[in-house]
């Protein structure tokens, strides 16, 4: 009687030692890197991944995270590293984790030249292109969420919102009360905070001369803001996202 052979599975090919050893030299990198080693993931899967599919992965850390909490990067003709906030510039991305340090470790250590496999420009002042790109987001959000009857600014009017259960998020000026933020998430401590503006910046957006408080209602807007403002709290190293707590300076509550 004839022995058959052994039937092999089409799935999964790779030798045991080998898919153990890529592991390792995978996770050596990202560890690695975590620990400050003067040393960039170079496997080809970081620079030749395409950009289809709702994750992308970092250049640094190599976490596949969502485009819309990283920053997106792209080669200019001239080689001048650009950053595309909008994600929609053409050729390939260059994807980065939204932390200063992470930038820092591309800019740094040759994270940029080596994905765009040739010498770049990298701007002096990049960080500071980044969030002032930011920011100009989230006035660009919060100005056409007012124009489309998506916002409303004040104490008195946040509050209805948030008690009729309208309020997706809330945006309080960054030099505005913790304690009377608190009072006004009373019952809806849960709600997502940001503070990316301060009074000044936030009342020209509402046409005020300071604006302390105000509110968005749930929706793609909303979402459009709090991920900028997560963003912009990454590369600023400043807490613009999180539940208020009982402690700070306050400010002159002009929005009453």
């Amino acid at each position: 009687m004839r022995k058959r052979r052994p039937r092999r599975c089409l799935l999964n090919t790779t030798p045991t030692n080998e898919r153990s050893s890529e592991l390792i030299t995978a996770d050596s990198g990202f560890t690695a890197e975590l620990n400050g080693d003067n040393h960039i993931p170079d496997s080809d899967d970081v620079y030749e991944e395409d950009e289809r599919g709702s994750l992308r992965r970092c250049l640094v850390t190599r976490e596949r995270l969502a485009p819309s909490s990283m920053i997106r990067f792209v080669v200019a003709p001239d080689k001048t590293v650009v950053p595309d906030l909008d994600a929609r510039l053409p050729g390939r991305g260059i994807w980065l984790s939204a932390r200063r340090d992470v930038l820092e470790t591309a800019r740094t250590r040759g994270g940029f030249a080596r994905a765009a496999r040739c010498q770049v420009v990298i701007p002096s002042d990049l960080v500071g292109l980044i969030e002032a790109g930011l920011l100009r987001r989230v006035t660009d959000t919060l100005g056409l969420a007012r124009r489309a009857g998506q916002a409303v600014s004040g104490y008195a009017k946040v509050r209805e919102w948030i008690v009729a259960g309208a309020a997706g998020l809330v945006v309080q000026a960054s030099d505005g009360s913790p304690d009377e933020c608190v009072r006004l998430l009373s019952g809806a401590r849960s709600l997502p905070v940001v503070k990316p503006l301060d009074a000044a910046q936030l009342g020209k957006v509402f046409g005020r001369e300071h604006t302390v408080h105000a509110a968005l209602r749930t929706g793609a807007l909303a979402d459009r803001l709090r991920q900028d403002s997560k963003r912009f709290a990454g590369l600023a190293d400043v807490a613009v996202l999180r539940t208020p707590e009982v402690s700070g300076e306050r400010v002159e509550q002009a929005d009453r």
